[in-house]
């Protein structure tokens, strides 16, 4: 793009991004499914793992700066186009699942407000009036990103800004009311009838205490407040996870679309993609994520999903682009016989591994479902650009596997 964004904006872009909804389930979310030993164990492995992977993010932008086309060029260059565009096709699935996650449980937080146990409207974001309210909410931030990035950048900021009130304010008062006892009640989760390394395991996906919180309604941090000072904390919560929710729903919004669009420039999305209005958005891929947006909401409210469900999913969908970060790395380390980096590729790519594997058989089969789309995307994407190399045996094997393993894997969802 042409126009550029400042500091600033870019911080709060990211920051955005990063604190959006799940921080404020987090304690429901966490309760679930591990006890504090275990949690502590899984805080300190994704803790690590997440180190390696962003020392392997900031050695390949050093070692490769030609490759700036985002970590979907890592995979491309090292294991060939097919992989490289499951790469790119699974990071624009979880962005699109994220943004799809974010209009649920604002309007689940609405819900604080409107609902009552004998009036139900909004729910757990998957009534036919949540269906409404996001409908309306993705495609007013849709034409305000056609604005450009700029405008949507700015508005990003002050959100960003206001969600860190309610953050601070239940980090303190949480620390002041802080009981030993209950945390060390149970510590090892035995009442759960659960191996601890199952239990840190399980936690991979959230990365995340049991007792009364595993009950609570979404966004939990809600009614946990409530119960540390009042009633207030209720609304305080509420307010801030919808202001915080809208400004990564901005955040993700223009990342999900320039996904496609710089895919599309390297030729491996459909030339379609690349497109930009007069303000220097990427309008069709816009046009293209939002859509897929849109569809998503109707299936959830279809299928009474919640929050937690498109937790998982987006979690899944991320796990390949960034293994293949790390296994670049790897191929990196071995091509320049580097010790020191293949001390931080190997660690990268095992959590990577870790990670696969953590996320259990149905995850793994969802992933298949979800990428299997994308193959026919990959072929069509083959068509029009003269300049592709015919795939490799390696690739068409996979390419098959893809698009065979689905079958069963949409059986077996189906019938489970």
């Amino acid at each position: 793009m042409n126009k550029k964004l400042g500091l600033m904006s870019l911080t709060a872009l990211v920051l955005s991004s990063m604190v959006g909804a799940g921080v404020f389930s987090l304690p429901q979310n966490m309760a679930e499914v591990a006890s504090p030993a275990a949690l502590i164990i899984g805080w300190i492995i994704t803790g690590v793992g997440i180190l390696f992977l962003a020392l392997s993010l900031l050695l390949l932008s050093r070692l490769r700066p030609d490759l700036d086309g985002g970590i979907f060029t890592y995979a491309k260059e090292g294991f060939g186009e097919f992989i490289g565009f499951c790469s790119a096709w699974g990071y624009w699935v979880c962005a699109v699942v994220a943004n799809v996650s974010y209009l649920v449980i604002v309007f689940a937080a609405v819900s604080f407000f409107t609902d009552s146990p004998n009036n139900i409207i909004f729910g757990d974001g998957n009534t036919w009036q949540a269906l409404l309210g996001e409908s309306i909410l993705l495609w007013v931030v849709h034409f305000l990103v056609l604005r450009g990035v700029q405008t949507a950048a700015s508005i990003n900021l002050m959100a960003t800004m206001a969600k860190l009130i309610p953050l601070g304010l239940f980090i303190i008062v949480a620390l002041l009311a802080f009981n030993m006892d209950i945390f060390t009640f149970d510590f090892e989760g035995i009442k759960m009838g659960v191996p601890i390394w199952e239990q840190v395991k399980n936690t991979m996906l959230i990365t995340l205490w049991v007792s009364e919180l595993a009950m609570m309604k979404n966004p939990s941090m809600a009614p946990l407040l409530v119960q540390l000072i009042g009633n207030i904390g209720e609304i305080v919560i509420a307010a801030g996870l919808i202001l915080s929710v809208c400004g990564a729903y901005l955040s993700w919004t223009i990342m999900a679309a320039e996904v496609p669009y710089i895919a599309a420039l390297h030729h491996s999305f459909p030339k379609q993609l690349s497109k930009q209005n007069h303000n220097d958005a990427p309008s069709s891929s816009l046009w293209f994520t939002n859509l897929a947006v849109q569809l998503s909401l109707v299936l959830i409210w279809l299928t009474g999903s919640n929050y937690n469900t498109l937790l998982t999913i987006a979690s899944e969908m991320i796990l390949v682009p960034y293994f293949l970060v790390g296994a670049f790395l790897f191929k990196v380390a071995i091509e320049r016989s580097s010790r020191g980096l293949l001390l931080i590729a190997i660690p990268a790519s095992l959590y990577g591994l870790w990670l696969l594997y953590a996320s259990g058989v149905i995850n793994l089969l969802l992933s298949v479902v979800l990428y299997a789309p994308g193959v026919l995307i990959f072929l069509y994407s083959r068509k029009q650009y003269k300049d592709k190399q015919s795939l490799n045996t390696s690739e068409k094997i996979l390419l098959m596997m893809v698009l065979i393993g689905a079958i069963p894997a949409c059986g077996y969802l189906v019938f489970n």
